[in-house]
């Protein structure tokens, strides 16, 4: 696998007989900090899902191993559907993919103590014991990264996690994630419609747009040239000595 925590090899994906994405290769390095680019439509959330298994593909995706084990997944989605009348609290969400007994039972002190310790990763110990429904849109975005990283995950998937975020929620939430990787060391594979967000926070990039119209280090992949060619000509104005140079990762 050449030190990629994923590689992508030639997938294809058709759903209703559309083809979503056409022979798509691209890896993601392990420990860098991923990102998926591309306009709308162009098959992004499609390559998460079919990275989780959750829709039939063509071709091979493969997995790193890590200490003989096939490496911990943990996904963060672009939005959680569920009944925000329900009568239930974060931890108690957080326990429900974890315990074994029902939750009207009441939560295992050893399941709160790792929501708890989990809650505390992100900044949000007092989310606990709020319910699920009242929580605001920043809120649910910490406690789905709290859950996330429930299992110590050495993949961390997350799908625009900062969609519907203000400027300054969406700065706070990437430089968390940032400061969790440097310290947790799990590899980072986000999709982002933000190109600036991009090109300050990635280490490495896959510009996509139904197949891979580039990849690598932000400053080679995020050209006039290709995001012309991913997201129409308007976006060649992107001037990529705009970059920082920070976002060139050694290991990438």
């Amino acid at each position: 696998m050449n030190n990629a925590a994923v590689a992508f090899e030639h997938v294809t994906v058709r759903l209703g007989g559309v083809l979503i994405l056409d022979d798509v290769s691209a890896t993601v390095p392990v420990g860098s900090c991923t990102a998926i680019v591309g306009p709308n439509g162009a098959g992004k959330t499609t390559l998460l899902l079919a990275l989780l298994g959750q829709i039939p593909y063509e071709g091979t995706i493969r997995l790193a191993d890590t200490l003989g084990h096939r490496c911990r997944i943990g996904y963060v989605p672009q939005r959680l559907d569920f009944d925000r009348g329900l009568p239930i609290t974060v931890a108690e969400f957080m326990a429900s993919a974890h315990q074994r007994t029902p939750l009207w039972f009441g939560v295992s002190a050893q399941l709160r103590t790792r929501a708890m310790e989990a809650l505390r990763m992100v900044g949000g110990e007092d989310l606990a014991d709020k319910t699920i429904g009242m929580l605001s849109g920043g809120e649910l975005q910490r406690a789905l990264l709290a859950f996330a990283l429930l299992d110590g995950p050495e993949l961390l998937v997350l799908d625009e996690p900062t969609s519907g975020m203000d400027v300054q929620g969406e700065a706070m939430f990437c430089d968390l994630i940032e400061r969790l990787r440097q310290r947790h060391g799990f590899t980072e594979l986000m999709v982002s419609h933000d190109i600036a967000a991009v090109t300050h926070h990635a280490t490495h990039v896959i510009c996509l747009n139904k197949h891979t119209v580039g990849q690598g280090p932000p400053r080679e992949v995020l050209t006039p040239e290709n995001l012309a060619l991913a997201f129409g000509i308007h976006m060649g104005m992107v001037n990529p000595e705009a970059i920082p140079a920070s976002s060139v990762d050694s290991h990438a």
